[in-house]
């Protein structure tokens, strides 16, 4: 039997000799990264920044920082934990982690989380809200656009077309 430093002549043996091949280097995994589409793009403004003015555009905005003013965005706007923001925000998503004074409406969702606050008014098509938010205001959602229109300032009208009476 050969020793690990020996070879099959060196033992006496027929055997032949073992060669054995360097593995190629592996180069290490990366990090797992949230998988953000190259068609969508973000704006983020950090936890040191302060804004006021108005945000408009197509893409996603994420906030962390201060903002004052009018937000209007036809993608998604996260405020994050810690943000403070006095604004009026109409978006297709808006997810509320951190303190938001003023009305959001949304085309489709907003998810208030757990350490989000809000005082002012929501309306959206869906809404989810987490055991510990806390919210001061009116809250609309699961309405169509058909059926919000039948409701104007709180008052039922269709000019008599549905039987519903003012």
């Amino acid at each position: 039997m050969a020793l690990w430093n020996q070879t099959a002549q060196e033992e006496g043996g027929d055997k032949p000799k073992m060669e054995l091949i360097p593995a190629a280097p592996v180069s290490p995994t990366p990090a797992p990264r949230e998988h953000v589409s190259k068609d969508r793009r973000e704006s983020v403004f950090g936890p040191g920044v302060a804004i006021e003015g108005k945000i408009e555009g197509d893409a996603d905005v994420r906030i962390a920082g201060k903002f004052k003013g009018d937000i209007q965005i036809k993608g998604d706007v996260n405020i994050e934990k810690g943000a403070h923001l006095s604004a009026k925000i109409t978006a297709a998503t808006v997810t509320i982690g951190g303190e938001l004074e003023g009305n959001v409406i949304a085309s489709a969702q907003i998810k208030l989380l757990e350490s989000g606050k809000v005082i002012g008014d929501l309306k959206a098509t869906t809404l989810t809200v987490a055991a510990g938010s806390r919210m001061r205001g009116h809250v609309e959602f699961g309405w169509s656009e058909s059926e919000a229109a039948k409701f104007v300032n709180g008052q039922a009208h269709d000019n008599g077309k549905n039987g519903i009476t003012k």
